[in-house]
This record gives C-alpha cells, structure tokens and sequence, in this order.
C-alpha cells in the first residue's frame, strides 16, 4: 500500500511528509490532480460525479442519498440560518454589512488569500459579529454551521473558484496546507491522503472511503453520525482524532491553510452545501 500511494503522489509531483525538490504551481498541480482523478473514474461516471462522495462508488447507496435529499434533514438549518442572518445586531447592522453582495452567491470564492493569511467564510462570519459588538459563535457546529449552510445555499449551483494569487504569501500558505495533505500524523501515521488519495472507494470497516476531489463542495455537511451539522474544520478535527493524532483547533492555520489547499483541488466543481452524508 506504501508503495502504490508514494507512486500515486509522485504522479501529481508530491512526496509525503517531505520537501519538494522542484515546486509545482497550483495550476500545474490541480491539472494533474484532475488528470489522476479521470483515470480512476468509476464505469459511467463523469468527474463531475466527484462531488456525490461516496455514493460515486455505490449506486444503491447514491439512490438512498437521492430519496433522502428529497426531505433533507438540514432544511431546517438553512431556515435557522437563514433567520440568524436577517437578524440585527445589537447596533442595529447584521451580516450583510460585512459582505460584498450582502453575502449572497459569494461562497464560492471562499477560502480566500486577503494579502496576510487565509480567510475562511466561517472566520469572516464570527469577525464580523466581533465588529460590530457581538461575541463569535462556536466554529464547529450550532448557529456558525447553519450561518454558513444558508449563505452556501445561494451559491448552490456556482463553481468554486479558489485563487491562489501569485505571491510569496499565498503560495507559502497553500504549499503548507499541501503538505499538511500529505504528512503523515498520529498513532497510526496516516495522512490525509492514505484514505482520500490511495484509499479512495475502498472500505474501512463498514464505511466507504470518499475521493480527495470534490470534498469541499458540500460543507458545512449533516453527518447521521453527527445527528446535526458540522464545519470542514470539525471534520478535518474528527480525522486527525481517528489516526489518533491530536487535532488542532478549529481556524487554526493548519487547518486554513489545508482548506485553502483542499478547495482549490476542487475548482471547477459546483457548490452543493450542505449536504447530507453517513
């Protein structure tokens, strides 16, 4: 297994845990992240399909997943955030103050480079509370994950588009979230890319591994083992606890730099969040 994932990063010009000898820009890395991605298709299936996780690989289980999106269980959510998002601020403002657009079909283009380090549409939502008075919510779940699931909900439909500008600063940030992917972590020193990369549609215990691409279409997700919502973060958070590595804290800069690294390998592909998975 070692083999075959040190083969398949060497493809896309990455080596685990360690320092490039020769740097790849972003759009040399994506086109060959693609490419790798294409080739390990499922029979009849597109790259766009890349966004349906792990129901790529299973079609009973994908027409399950379809039955339940006729009545998702975040509806609710959408609503609750929805309303979070109307309501005044204590100074008489709300969110839409604080966004271009009022924040409305903007999620797209998040997680950004603002010329300092990376800004995530989570960490921009709780600044904005901050700015005008109010305490920051919880960054993983609760009121933030439903914020972040209405405003995700109008860009339903909208391509990501991640820039990494080129300068040192961004490039520096996303190289770091890159290595993160790839660095082995934990008790049981697994990456990222042991499950999403090699492991893609294969099974661990009972569970189906998703693909590396396409992930970040659909956050915040409602996970049935979550029984709720969760940010990329809380996700990110419950894989380093499953490798038994100790997470960092959610927006901590791993974890924006990973995100950073993450969306940009899923440019292209259509916002479905959130989304209901296992």
């Amino acid at each position: 297994m070692i083999k075959k994932i040190i083969i398949a990063m060497t493809a896309i010009g990455l080596i685990a845990g360690a320092q490039m000898t020769a740097q790849a820009s972003p759009k040399s890395d994506l086109k060959k992240y693609r490419s790798y991605w294409k080739s390990k298709l499922p029979a009849g299936k597109s790259l766009d399909d890349y966004a349906d996780g792990i129901y790529i690989y299973n079609q009973d289980m994908y027409d399950s997943w379809q039955a339940i999106e006729e009545f998702p269980p975040y509806e609710l959510d959408i609503e609750a955030g929805e309303k979070e998002y109307n309501k005044a601020f204590k100074n008489g403002k709300t969110y839409a103050s604080c966004f271009k657009n009022g924040g409305i079909g903007i999620a797209q283009n998040y997680p950004y480079w603002n010329g300092k380090k990376v800004k995530t549409f989570e960490a921009e939502l709780n600044e904005c509370r901050k700015k005008n008075g109010e305490k920051p919510l919880k960054w993983k779940k609760g009121k933030l994950a439903q914020l972040s699931s209405y405003l995700k909900d109008t860009s339903r439909g909208k391509a990501i588009n991640v820039v990494v500008p080129n300068s040192k600063g961004a490039i520096a940030a996303y190289e770091d979230g890159k290595q993160f992917y790839f660095a082995r972590r934990g008790q049981l020193n697994f990456s990222c890319a042991h499950c999403h990369f090699d492991g893609a549609g294969k099974y661990i215990r009972a569970n189906i591994l998703s693909a590396g691409i396409g992930q970040a279409t659909n956050f915040p997700v409602y996970r049935s083992k979550w029984g709720g919502l969760g940010t990329m973060h809380r996700r990110y958070g419950g894989c380093n606890k499953q490798v038994r590595a100790k997470p960092f804290k959610a927006q901590a800069k791993e974890y924006t730099n990973l995100e950073y690294f993450h969306t940009y390998m899923s440019n292209g592909f259509k916002l479905n969040a959130p989304s209901n998975r296992q």
